[in-house]
C-alpha cells in the first residue's frame, strides 16, 4: 500500500484501537462510547464526519487561494443524523456541514465562482455523497449565508 492514503489500527483496548496514519507522529485514537466502548476516542462515525468536514475545508480554502483570496481563519462543523435502515441497522442518512469563514463575503474576490464548484473538488465528501447525502452551507464573518444561495 505504499504511496496511496492508508492507515495501520491496533487494538488498544476492547474497541478502542490506536491510529497510525504515520509512522513519525503519535497515532489518534478511535473508541466506541458505552457500553462497547469507553469514549477514549472519536467514533467511526466522527472520523467519517471529520474527513468530510476537512475535505470540504481544504476544497474551498484552496479555491479560494487559486485567486489569491485569504478567508482565514476556517472553522467547520459536522454533524449526522443517524437512522435505522430497512433491515433495521444502524446507518449515518446525511451529513450537514457549517464552514465559517473569517471575513466578510463580499471581501472576496471571484467568490460566486469558487462556491460554485469547490465541492466537486473534495475527494472525500464527493465519494460519500454517492451513498449518503451532503449538504453544505457555507457562512462569512458577518454571519451572511454564502451558500447554498436562497
Amino acid at each position: 500500500m505504499s504511496g496511496v492514503p492508508s492507515v495501520r489500527l491496533v487494538q488498544q483496548a476492547d474497541y478502542q484501537f490506536a491510529i497510525h496514519y504515520s509512522e513519525e507522529r503519535d497515532p489518534i485514537y478511535g473508541d466506541e462510547p458505552p457500553p462497547l466502548g469507553r469514549s477514549q476516542g472519536a467514533t467511526p462515525s466522527q472520523f467519517l464526519l471529520a474527513g468530510v468536514a476537512n475535505c470540504l475545508s481544504d476544497s474551498l480554502l484552496f479555491a479560494l487561494r487559486k485567486f489569491k483570496q485569504n478567508p482565514e481563519p476556517i472553522e467547520t462543523k459536522a454533524g449526522c443524523e443517524i437512522g435505522r435502515n430497512a433491515e433495521n441497522r444502524l446507518r449515518i442518512l446525511s451529513i450537514q456541514v457549517e464552514i465559517r469563514i473569517g471575513v466578510p463575503g463580499n471581501t472576496l474576490e471571484n467568490l460566486d465562482r469558487v462556491l460554485a464548484q469547490f465541492q466537486d473538488f473534495c475527494t472525500v465528501s464527493s465519494s460519500v455523497s454517492l451513498g449518503i447525502p451532503v449538504n453544505v452551507t457555507v457562512i462569512d464573518s458577518d454571519n451572511t449565508k454564502l451558500y447554498p444561495v436562497s
